[in-house]
């Protein structure tokens, strides 16, 4: 028998569709974002398990042009964990040079941050050895550095083809792969070195389209700006979307947004900036946050205003139980703490929690996603870190998907609680029903006790970590007061005391 909607339904159906459309105006090209464009496709990749199984099948179909923009790139990634340690057929550098070798038409460039020799001896990889590495013409590999002193290129982006390309927080390197079942042992995370990887939580974003030919052009004009070479799109009638992927997203609006320092005589970019103030200013019900970082004043004072609001949103955040490297643990995490006891003396109204992820066994599990859900409505993927250097010091790129039909919400909330379930352990069914059951996010992790997302504390800080955290040492906001410290303490300055006094801005931008 046929299903006739009724009246009610149609108005309904129409009302959802308009706030929907609306939620698509946070993305505004010069302001928010730098482009808006359609993916026939978006598909959300959780873990390197999936990212790394995707970049392989996709990189067998590329037939003109590979472009890699990273943080970190090691050659001796497998991108199949199942391969043996030192099988070099297995290793992406190999298999990049071999790919060039069997096709005389394939342009492969690599566009790496040319990181400190201190840093790069912490990747377990120096990048000046990837030029070595591919140094008989396989692959065009270059390094680059953005221009201040003591900023980084953080962007993570592959394109392939001007067809396909992907876009989130993960690099490609020896220690990045990991399953959604965080195993406390798994063999699999094995690096050359013979050690285990700890367990990784990592979210990438995969779109064709519009969106990816616009990633391109992102990735072209880096290129020519570090090397003086300019390229042309590839043009390739072939898709290489891998076939079993199923897209989470089709024919949506998508939002590229970028963070870039200003030099000699371009203007600093802060699209990533602004496109977080305005969706968080624009929630309505929900703020999801998962990120390595959480130290920027500036987000943490917009969030804080809607916390202070009697009808405002939930705001859930989800980050790492300590940082990893001992510069982070005395610089990031002090200022993180500092940013949480202040958020949570501005939750007048008991809707702020923070949480980090431990694996059955109790290890740490290092959250290295960078995602923002807004209301199920917006999904953020990117690798811009919610502290200050990623917002105005580092360049970096996010893709926001802003969906416009009725399904989109559907899709979003069922990626959501999928991340919450794998951090808790459970299926997605039994963590959806105690979201219903009680009425909110925080409240439905907390139902699950705190074996496995923990609330988000850690111990004191020392007295010299407190003051490092205090002065942002090591997170410059811009340019500009990168050797000048005490310049950041007037960011610090808007967040509401932890006496629990309201929070008040006219202009969040005016801290920075």
């Amino acid at each position: 028998m046929a299903h006739t909607s009724s009246p009610r339904h149609h108005a309904a159906v129409n009302r959802a569709s308009a706030t929907l459309g609306a939620r698509a105006l946070v993305l505004e090209p010069g302001r928010t974002c730098w482009r808006r464009e359609r993916a026939d496709r978006f598909a959300v990749l959780m873990e390197n398990a999936a990212y790394f199984a995707a970049l392989e099948a996709a990189l067998s179909k590329a037939r003109r042009s590979v472009m890699i923009l990273g943080w970190q790139f090691d050659p001796r990634t497998r991108l199949n964990p199942e391969s043996r340690i030192g099988d070099r057929q297995a290793e992406i550098g190999h298999r990049l040079r071999m790919m060039v070798k069997e096709n005389q038409e394939l342009d492969v460039r690599l566009l790496l941050w040319k990181s400190p020799l201190l840093i790069a001896a912490s990747q377990g990889f120096f990048p000046q050895r990837g030029q070595r590495w591919f140094r008989k013409r396989m692959a065009d590999f270059r390094l680059d550095h953005p221009g201040p002193l003591g900023a980084c290129h953080h962007q993570k982006v592959v394109v392939i083809d001007d067809r396909l390309a992907f876009c989130g927080g993960g690099d490609i390197a020896v220690d990045r792969w990991d399953s959604p079942d965080h195993f406390d042992a798994d063999p699999r995370r094995c690096m050359p070195s013979g050690v285990l990887a700890p367990p990784r939580h990592e979210v990438m974003a995969m779109v064709d389209g519009r969106a990816a030919l616009a990633l391109g052009d992102l990735a072209r004009a880096r290129w020519a700006r570090a090397t003086g070479e300019r390229t042309r799109p590839a043009r390739v009638e072939e898709d290489p979307w891998p076939e079993w992927i199923e897209p989470d997203l089709v024919d949506v609006e998508v939002g590229i947004a970028r963070t870039e320092p200003g030099r000699g005589r371009r203007r600093d970019v802060r699209e990533n900036e602004a496109l977080h103030l305005e969706s968080i200013a624009r929630a309505r019900r929900l703020i999801y946050l998962e990120n390595q970082y959480f130290t920027s004043p500036v987000i943490a004072a917009a969030l804080a205003a809607r916390l202070a609001e009697p009808d405002g949103p939930e705001v859930v955040v989800v980050s790492t139980g300590h940082s990893p490297s001992w510069f982070d643990s005395m610089t990031m995490d002090p200022a993180r703490a500092g940013l949480l006891r202040r958020l949570e003396a501005a939750d007048v109204h008991g809707r702020f929690s923070a949480f980090s992820p431990r694996t059955a066994g109790g290890a740490v599990i290092i959250v290295h996603s960078k995602v923002t859900i807004i209301d199920d409505e917006l999904l953020r993927i990117g690798s811009t870190n919610l502290n200050n250097r990623g917002l105005g010091f580092d360049t970096e790129c996010d893709v926001m998907a802003a969906p416009t039909d009725v399904e989109g919400p559907a899709a979003i909330g069922g990626l959501r609680r999928r991340l919450l379930a794998h951090f808790l352990g459970v299926d997605v069914e039994t963590y959806a029903a105690a979201e219903a059951r009680e009425g909110g996010v925080g409240a439905a992790i907390r139902s699950f006790g705190p074996d496995r997302l923990r609330p988000l504390d850690g111990p004191p800080p020392s007295g010299l970590a407190r003051l490092l955290g205090e002065w942002q040492i090591g997170d410059p906001c811009s340019p500009d007061d990168s050797w000048m410290p005490w310049k950041r303490l007037r960011a610090a300055d808007v967040l509401p005391a932890p006496s629990g006094d309201q929070l008040e801005i006219d202009d969040q931008r005016q801290v920075v």
